[in-house]
């Protein structure tokens, strides 16, 4: 049976999850995809397709959230940190260099996304260790 904690730790990851794609994506890449406009589906084809994204996003993180549980140690936030870094090096690694493989975007491209994806994992894996602790929530 899923708990509280564990329904309001997955809510708080996706939250987190939504911005700093948005941050990273929308803000920081924006001028990159703009420049690659050819590799990509019409902004209009992608707008249509943004509730798989946020689906497939939030079965992703659904099952980041319930692995973490699994193993759940109550080691505070630094048990969710090793975690997220793991996973997201587990994920980045190879969709950034197979990204870079298939498809005809810089190094550089591959390589925030790499970076990104660590970052953004390691940051969702504190939010989660922060808010599934035992006793934070009765």
């Amino acid at each position: 049976m899923m708990h509280k904690r564990f329904w309001l730790a997955f809510a708080a990851v996706y939250v987190v999850h939504t911005a700093l794609s948005f941050l990273l994506h929308g803000v920081v890449l924006q001028s990159t995809y703009e420049s690659l406009a050819q590799v990509w589906r019409p902004m209009a084809e992608m707008h249509a397709r943004m509730p798989i994204l946020y689906a497939s996003a939030a079965v992703w993180l659904f099952l980041f959230c319930y692995i973490f549980t699994k193993g759940y140690e109550n080691k505070g936030v630094g048990e969710g940190v090793r975690y997220g870094a793991l996973i997201g090096a587990f994920v980045s690694v190879m969709s950034a260099f197979d990204s870079y493989v298939i498809y005809p975007i810089p190094l550089c491209l591959a390589l925030i996304w790499l970076i990104g994806g660590v970052v953004t994992f390691t940051l969702l894996g504190a939010v989660l260790a922060a808010v599934y602790r035992r006793g934070a929530i009765p």
